[in-house]
């Protein structure tokens, strides 16, 4: 297998790895990554609106964060304000409980994160990022991995 193959298969391997973690530990919580990921971005960059919000998402694209939405405002994590002047203007916002979740999901993200960091401990995960960055360059993740990387 050439080098090329085998690092996009363990990227893929990771990913699904990392992603059943995820879901374990969300799933007391009652929310899955990718809803996990709107609230934590809507904590961190609300007010927005339904465009800005699917911007700064990796885990969702095209159609995906108004159906997240959706049903975040259903189960009464994020409320959904119209324009007074604009009817197609929606700006987009964490509830008290959105607000109750995120916390609840940070705590869980931190303990993947610390698991990341010990796997990681004294390995060169700084050119890593960079490989992955070159990788993503140009493309609609990469984009939303830059604007929340700041």
């Amino acid at each position: 297998m050439k080098a090329s193959e085998e690092l996009r298969y363990a990227i893929l391997a990771l990913q699904r790895e990392g992603n059943r973690a995820l879901i374990g530990a969300l799933k007391p919580i009652g929310v899955t990554p990718a809803q996990a990921e709107v609230i934590r971005v809507l904590d961190q960059y609300e007010p927005l609106t339904l465009a800005g919000l699917g911007d700064l998402l990796i885990c969702e694209s095209g159609t995906g964060p108004s159906r997240l939405v959706d049903r975040l405002v259903a189960q009464g994590a994020v409320l959904r304000t119209v324009s007074a002047t604009d009817r197609r203007s929606v700006t987009i916002m964490l509830t008290p409980s959105g607000r109750e979740l995120s916390r609840a999901i940070a705590g869980v993200e931190n303990a993947l994160y610390e698991t990341i960091d010990a796997a990681a401990a004294g390995q060169p995960v700084e050119a890593l990022l960079a490989l992955a960055r070159i990788m993503l360059a140009g493309t609609p993740a990469g984009t939303a991995l830059a604007q929340r990387a700041g």
